[in-house]
């Protein structure tokens, strides 16, 4: 590449290729985006125009922060790689159990607050934390983006098989109190001491659905179908079009339906700190921080990701950049009644099934982003599509998300360095614990929770920890990008 060359990151393509590319990025994200304000505003209970108000504006400050992280804003905001911003899972338990304990709008104003002072920590934070890139040579960063694949898989067959098996291990904990309830009232009419017996699980009527096993496998083969036998732009936009296809399966059997968009306002204008002058409780500052630190180290593993997909090495003032604006966002985030955000490893899998690499993709999924956020009807109509279309695309991007790891694992030396493998294998090993077992810290503080249910976080210290123990510190600092050099070189 010459001097005057563009990288393809920078590369600024048509404006109606940037919109359906953009559109691409969204609709992969758009399931997670409004979850966590459904969660949230539930559990504060809140009224479902405030419940609203929270979706609509999570979209327009993920369309913000996205314009500031692939963008760029000063040389200290912004990583300016492909990425798209949405609010991290991570934080949802430290926040329900802010709700819980201060429900209605005293809650939302303690727990933006939180947020707020996280945001500010994180900005503090991310200098330091950007130091750390010295300690991601390629078996640490190989296998950091292998778990984030792996544990993005459980993300997208949950899609396509409908939920969980069991509503009472998510959302449905309002009917088990009531079920409780109601066995207390009936022993007390009864005269009769309260016997309770084992709760039954609330069984998902949907799951495992043949008929939206099926859907998710029509759009699986629409998409390997496009990639393999289109050519170009439609290759590109392979998974937008196998969504389609799969959504106009889905209106066509039934299982998709429209009344949500009928009911939705045109416009709403989102306002910042709408449930008034936000309360910072250090706890719970505290709490929403040590998230913040959960965050910044699964993004530096999804930024390095990107780095290797995109072929453009980041230095560590860049990654201080990005992992700056994470905590920016979150900041934003308070400001306008929405939480913490993250760059969301759903997307960086859609750019390795697409090879786009182009940041100016995700400024236009920003930009459809904020429009969503301003005209809730338009995000009612993206919301009515189901989950299970959803799924057959997410086995390839969350799989290829995979592969990229493994790629990166392919250039490590484990013949001369036979303790590489050790590395791999227990990093992996400790990255799976969340996911074979979700309550094994059950016996452990609470405050730690956040910090142990992330097998991404328990992967990146597990394998920093391991390389330094039998390698030391490696003169490589380059991380995912040299070891893609090197596997082409081979």
């Amino acid at each position: 590449m010459n001097a005057t060359a563009v990288h393809p990151v920078d590369e600024k393509l048509p404006l109606p290729r940037l919109t359906a590319l953009g559109l691409q990025h969204v609709l992969v994200m758009y399931a997670g985006a409004i979850a966590v304000p459904l969660i949230v505003g539930r559990a504060l209970k809140l009224s479902p125009e405030h419940v609203a108000m929270l979706i609509s504006a999570d979209l327009f400050a993920c369309g913000i922060v996205t314009l500031i992280q692939s963008l760029g804003m000063t040389r200290y905001f912004g990583i300016k790689l492909p990425v798209m911003m949405g609010v991290t899972f991570a934080a949802v338990g430290p926040m329900v159990a802010i709700a819980n304990a201060v429900p209605g709008e005293d809650g939302a104003r303690a727990l933006f607050g939180s947020i707020i002072g996280a945001g500010i920590v994180a900005m503090l934070l991310a200098p330091i934390v950007s130091r750390m890139l010295r300690f991601f040579p390629p078996v640490v960063t190989g296998t950091i983006i292998t778990i984030i694949g792996v544990s993005l898989m459980r993300v997208g067959v949950g899609w396509a098989v409908g939920g969980p098996a069991f509503l009472a291990q998510r959302t449905d904990v309002d009917k088990l109190v009531g079920m409780v309830e109601s066995a207390k009232a009936a022993a007390a009419a009864a005269s009769a001491p309260i016997k309770l017996g084992p709760i039954p699980m609330l069984d998902n009527p949907n799951y495992g659905s043949l008929d939206h096993l099926a859907i998710s496998a029509f759009v699986l083969v629409i998409v390997l179908l496009l990639v393999k036998y289109a050519k170009g732009f439609f290759a590109n936009i392979a998974v937008l079009l196998g969504m389609i296809a799969g959504c106009v399966l889905a209106f066509a059997v039934g299982e998709m339906n429209f009344d949500k968009v009928g009911k939705a306002a045109w416009v709403d204008i989102v306002m910042p700190l709408a449930f008034g002058m936000p309360t910072f409780d250090p706890v719970m500052v505290l709490t929403m921080s040590l998230v913040m630190i959960v965050v910044m180290i699964e993004s530096t593993g999804m930024f390095l990701a990107l780095s290797d997909m995109t072929g453009k090495r980041i230095s560590q003032g860049e990654l201080s950049a990005g992992l700056r604006t994470d905590g920016l966002g979150t900041l934003i985030g308070g400001v306008f009644n929405t939480f913490p955000y993250t760059s969301f490893s759903q997307n960086v899998g859609l750019v390795g099934v697409t090879g786009v690499r182009s940041r100016y993709v995700t400024v236009a999924g920003g930009i459809i982003m904020i429009i969503l956020g301003l005209l809730p009807k338009m995000g009612a109509l993206v919301e009515a599509i189901p989950q299970f279309v959803l799924g057959g695309a997410g086995l390839v991007m969350f799989g290829m998300v995979a592969a990229t790891g493994i790629r990166i694992l392919s250039t490590v030396d484990y013949k001369s360095n036979r303790h590489n493998l050790y590395i791999v294998a227990l990093a992996i090993g400790f990255g799976l614990i969340p996911l074979v077992a979700p309550r094994w810290m059950q016996q452990m503080a609470h405050e730690l929770h956040p910090l142990l249910e992330s097998g991404i976080l328990l992967t990146s210290i597990a394998a920093v920890l391991l390389n330094l123990f039998f390698n030391g510190v490696s003169g490589d600092t380059s991380g995912a990008v040299e070891a893609a050099k090197a596997a082409e070189a081979h």
